[in-house]
């Protein structure tokens, strides 16, 4: 536990948290004295000692533990050597002969709780101030089981692989970073087999051939050269073509593939731009290389927003991202709320017609076309009569097209001409023309979904008739009848679960209220309640950022695209004026 030294530390609540999501596994082989910018000591309960520093931190004096201490540490020791005899049947057998156990067997212990994973000892550390960091490491050292005792880790096919160093060669990259004068830096563990420098090996994820033409072993920000590593062993190297993080690189004939990092969903997003207009492209490379370092900062060219959307696990984790583009390549950026991708669509049948006719000496331009639009729903039957203005409309469908948009839902195209009023060859024009205002809908611009559209009858001329004619025809008659088949502005919902803290439930749920959310269902999981809501993304704006204020960053979530719905009439009213606004100011 890291950070005792922090204005907010709290060992013993964090300590009440761990042991709700992990029970009695939780150990303590630590615990300080006092947390807080006081903190500079801590009692150890597996060499019942007391650690105290200077300070400035560094190597601490070990002393005894003081009276006021003792009955705690103890109590404590006596439940880490229970911990540690648990999980051998020798020790178990020896604690209950003699009430104990010597250091050397309590570490033992350990270490089979470690290799089961029926044990999580707890350690205090000031890294900063280098309080408690030489205790942990020795530790490390003394205790912690070797690769070839662990759990034998699996491929993605579920094949075991034992980390033996006669083995196959294959390596899994598990974090690249980007320094200055060196470029890209791969960081792999070996898995099987053994490499060295000049080894040539397949990215089995990518298809490519790399060379390894160095090897490192790392200690912080200090590499130290090493001809070879085998199975078990951490590396890094550098200058690899097409390597990236999570791809696994074998020797030849080797099949494994492993996929161990799951990352997670973004729960926050923000769009980003150069303050200098110039820089746009060298910041798309920055980005590209901060994602390569980082896969969990996601970036997205929206070509329906016109926007770049950088994507992070909270406030702070974008404000990193920032901070680096600003400090580190000396670029400032501006951060501001992306738009959000709406969707029109049409609750009603609607009618129209539109003829375009231009003259201006020589051949001119001349299309008409008639059109109804209506509402499209799965497995709805072909239509068959309209009625608008007490006349009837009949259609006699010659043939239907489905387009499945990219960016969801579909437009069905119904041919329903009949007497050849538009000739076939004007069609795919009129779609066109169609599509054109499907992507640029007639109320906010953004996209148009689910629309299904009969063109019943047109006119054109033997000279003057061509594509442009009946595409800007169909574009403008799709446009009036849109506007008169009821539209509607659609927004995305995403699927929203939120674990909090018992204590905190009624707090974040009346925060979601108000975000407009629909709560779907609670329950109770790893001590935490959770929360099932459908919330529009509009309303999750810097969420993850109240949502921490509100529960002291004990709470988390994760969220997930669901669908489309209506916007309430008042949230569509201020879209529209906000977008007429918008058109405004760009005529001016």
């Amino acid at each position: 536990m890291n950070q005792l030294d922090g204005e907010k530390a709290d060992f013993d609540n964090s300590v009440e948290q761990l042991k709700e999501c992990f029970g009695n596994k939780i150990v303590l082989i630590q615990y300080p004295i006092s947390c807080g910018a006081s903190f500079n000591a801590m009692v150890d309960v597996l060499k019942m000692k007391l650690y105290q520093w200077k300070p400035e931190g560094g190597t601490p004096e070990v002393l005894p533990i003081p009276e006021s201490e003792k009955e705690k540490a103890e109590a404590l020791h006596q439940l880490l050597v229970e911990a540690a005899a648990e999980n051998d049947e020798t020790l178990m057998e020896k604690f209950f002969d003699q009430g104990s156990l010597s250091e050397d067997e309590m570490r033992e212990g350990i270490r089979k709780g470690l290799i089961t994973r029926s044990m999580f000892p707890v350690f205090c550390v000031s890294a900063l101030r280098d309080m408690g960091v030489r205790r942990m490491m020795e530790f490390l050292g003394n205790v912690v089981p070797f690769v070839s005792e662990m759990p034998k880790p699996k491929t993605e096919s579920g094949e075991e692989v034992a980390p033996d160093a006669t083995g196959p060669t294959s390596l899994f990259f598990f974090k690249t970073t980007v320094e200055p004068h060196i470029g890209e830096v791969s960081y792999f563990k070996v898995m099987s087999g053994k490499i060295k420098e000049g080894d040539d090996l397949i990215n089995l994820t990518r298809g490519s051939r790399e060379r390894i033409a160095q090897i490192y072993c790392t200690s912080g920000q200090i590499r130290t050269k090493v001809e070879t590593l085998e199975a078990g062993d951490i590396g890094a190297t550098v200058k690899l073509k097409d390597v990236r993080t999570g791809n696994t690189l074998n020797g030849k004939g080797c099949e494994y593939k492993f996929d161990f990092i799951k990352y997670p969903d973004p729960k926050m997003r923000r769009a980003i731009k150069p303050v200098n207009e110039a820089d746009a492209e060298k910041l798309s490379e920055i980005l590209t290389r901060m994602h390569e370092e980082d896969p969990t900062w996601e970036v997205t060219q929206s070509k329906e927003l016109k926007q770049t959307i950088v994507s992070g696990q909270g406030e702070f984790h974008l404000r990193t991202l920032k901070w680096r583009i600003e400090n580190n390549d000396k670029m400032p950026i501006e951060f501001f709320e992306p738009k959000i991708p709406y969707r029109e669509t049409i609750t009603k049948a609607a009618r129209a017609d539109y003829r375009h006719k231009k003259q201006s000496g020589g051949a001119g331009q001349f299309g008409e076309v008639h059109l109804i639009i209506e509402p499209y729903t799965e497995g709805m039957p072909a239509p068959d009569t309209y009625r608008f203005n007490g006349q009837e409309y009949k259609m006699n469908v010659r043939d239907t097209q489905t387009i499945d948009l990219e960016w969801g839902g579909k437009l069905i195209f119904v041919n329903c001409i009949v007497g050849g009023a538009i000739d076939a060859r004007f069609l795919p024009a009129i779609l066109k023309g169609l599509m054109d205002r499907m992507e640029q809908g007639p109320l906010t611009g953004s996209y148009a979904r689910d629309v299904r559209v009969c063109v019943y009858d047109g006119k054109m001329h033997p000279l003057d008739s061509n594509e442009i004619s009946f595409r800007l025809a169909g574009r403008n008659a799709f446009s009036e009848a849109f506007k008169n088949a009821g539209p509607k502005i659609l927004e995305p919902v995403y699927d929203v679960s939120v674990f909090v803290p018992a204590d905190k439930m009624g707090d974040v749920m009346s925060d979601l209220q108000g975000r407009r959310a629909i709560i779907m269902g609670m329950s109770s999981e790893k001590g935490f309640e959770k929360i099932q809501a459908r919330v529009p993304l509009k309303e999750m704006s810097s969420y993850s950022t109240s949502l921490s204020s509100i529960t002291g960053g004990r709470a988390s979530l994760s969220m997930k695209f669901s669908s489309y719905e209506l916007v309430p009439s008042d949230v569509q009213e201020k879209l529209l004026k906000e977008y007429e606004a918008q058109q405004e100011n760009e005529k001016e």
